[in-house]
């Protein structure tokens, strides 16, 4: 369930609620007034570990594409 966090326009007060998705919007402040925004912040997902880059997945040896097409033409067809 996620955690959205709003302001209140009038009275300026900073409040976190936990939704649904499907629940409706929040429409007062825990002060009483009617004037609420909701807020946008940055997810919390962190990607940590190997794999979320593109030097990650690269082989140790570098590979020569001259070479490789030389020995794909020299083998005999069956």
């Amino acid at each position: 369930m996620p955690t959205y966090e709003y302001e209140c326009t009038v009275c300026g007060t900073h409040f976190t609620r936990r939704r649904h998705f499907s629940d409706p919007p929040v429409k007062a402040c825990p002060q009483g007034h009617h004037a609420v925004r909701r807020l946008f912040s940055p997810p919390a997902i962190v990607f940590k570990g190997s794999g979320f880059y593109v030097t990650d997945n690269r082989n140790s040896k570098p590979s020569n594409p001259s070479t490789e097409k030389e020995d794909k033409d020299s083998k005999p067809a069956d």
